[in-house]
């Protein structure tokens, strides 16, 4: 199998993924809010894959999810804020996955994941909705707090993950390629 077709095929698993994993492992946390579990799958593909491989996880996973169990509610929103989440977590990691996994890397990290929650869910998932529902942004925003530290709690528990996982995942990509 070349070299693209295997990374395709990587990265449909990694959608798969984030698509089974928020659907089937939902652990509710706030009045009508469940973990998004499949952000461990974008989490592990930022880290092992790349940033574009687990930016796309990401961004089509959610786009598949929200099809799934709403239509296209949501979706548009979900979708650019995960682009953000995605570009963030990929820089991050190019600088911290040689690193040893210390206090001082794991509070940067912890920093880093929060304010790219921030900004992709409380900044631009808002506005898109803003911007396609006509509702205030400010009524957007105070509807995605919940969604916001709860994605952030899981890209935050990811770190562990993606560095055990890591060595497992390495074996199936393409030489050179990560």
């Amino acid at each position: 199998m070349s070299d693209s077709v295997r990374r395709i095929c990587i990265v449909g698993m990694g959608i798969a993924l984030f698509v089974v994993f928020s659907l089937c492992l939902q652990v509710p946390v706030f009045e009508n809010y469940y973990l998004c579990l499949g952000y461990v799958a974008m989490a592990v593909y930022c880290y092992s894959v790349g940033t574009a491989e687990g930016t796309l996880v990401g961004v089509l996973g959610v786009i598949l999810y929200c099809l799934v169990i709403s239509g296209l509610r949501g979706m548009p929103g979900w979708a650019a804020g995960n682009i953000v989440i995605g570009l963030a977590l990929g820089a991050l990691f190019r600088f911290t996955r040689d690193r040893e996994f210390t206090l001082p890397v794991a509070i940067i990290s912890g920093i880093v994941i929060v304010a790219a929650c921030a900004v992709g869910i409380l900044g631009v998932k808002s506005a898109v909705e803003w911007m396609l529902y006509s509702q205030p942004f400010v009524l957007r925003v105070a509807k995605s707090v919940y969604a916001f530290w709860a994605d952030a709690f899981v890209l935050i528990v990811s770190l562990p993950i993606c560095r055990i996982i890591d060595r497992r995942v390495l074996k199936y990509l393409p030489e050179g390629k990560n």
